[in-house]
C-alpha cells in the first residue's frame, strides 16, 4: 500500500467516511471521490507515477479507461507511460469503444480504473473491445478493494480491505445514517 497516494487522497479529502451507496450497490462507511484528487494536476500525476511503478515488468501498448470516472487518471498513466491512450464508454447504457478509436489484433493493453470494488465495469470493458481481440497485459487502479476475488492482473496502487454491506443487512441502515450515493452512475450497479 502507498502511504503517499493514500496521504494525496486525504489531503484533496478525497476519502469520505459515513454510509455511502457505492456503484456496486453495496454500502460501506468508507468512499474514495477521486474526482476531488483530480482538481489538483500535480497529485495526478504523482499517482499516475504510483500507477506506472506499478505496472513494471507488464510490456504493453495501450492504455484503455472507462468513462467518466477513470478517464483522467488513464490520460494520465498512458502519458506517464509514453503510450497511447483511450477510453471506452456507455451509450445506451452499454460500454463500447466510439470516436473512431481502434485496436490491432493481439494489441497489449492496460485497463486503468479509479477504484475497483467489484469489477464490473473493468469486465464491461473488456466486453466492449474484445471484438477487437486485443490481448490485456493487466488492470491498473488507484485504489483496489477487491481482496484479490476477481481473477483478473490487478496492479493497484492502495489495496483496502473492504467494509461493505448488502443493503439489506447494513448495519448503518438499521441505524438510521442517512445514505450517501455520490457516484458518478444512478441505479444499482456493479463497479
Amino acid at each position: 500500500m502507498s502511504n503517499e497516494a493514500l496521504e494525496l487522497l486525504e489531503k484533496t479529502e478525497g476519502v469520505l467516511k459515513g454510509h455511502f451507496c457505492l456503484t456496486s450497490g453495496l454500502h460501506s462507511d468508507i468512499y474514495f471521490q477521486c474526482a476531488k484528487l483530480y482538481q489538483y494536476p500535480e497529485y495526478t500525476e504523482k499517482i499516475a507515477k504510483l500507477i506506472v511503478k506499478s505496472l513494471e515488468g507488464v510490456d504493453f501498448d495501450t492504455v484503455i479507461s472507462p468513462a467518466i470516472g477513470a478517464v483522467i487518471i488513464g490520460y494520465e498513466t498512458a502519458k506517464q507511460a509514453g503510450k497511447r491512450n483511450l477510453f471506452v464508454e456507455r451509450k445506451d447504457g452499454i460500454m463500447q469503444l466510439r470516436r473512431g478509436y481502434t485496436l490491432k489484433k493481439g494489441e497489449k493493453v492496460v485497463i486503468i480504473e479509479d477504484v475497483i470494488t467489484t469489477a464490473k465495469t473493468i469486465n464491461e470493458t473488456i466486453e466492449a473491445i474484445k471484438g477487437f481481440e486485443p490481448q490485456i497485459a493487466a488492470v491498473g487502479c488507484i485504489v483496489d478493494r477487491t481482496c484479490g476475488k476477481t481473477g483478473l492482473n490487478i496492479k493497484s496502487v492502495l489495496q483496502i480491505e473492504p467494509v461493505t454491506y448488502e443493503p439489506d443487512k447494513c448495519p448503518l441502515c438499521a441505524a438510521g445514517i442517512p445514505v450517501i450515493k455520490p457516484g458518478s452512475r444512478e441505479g444499482k450497479e456493479n463497479k
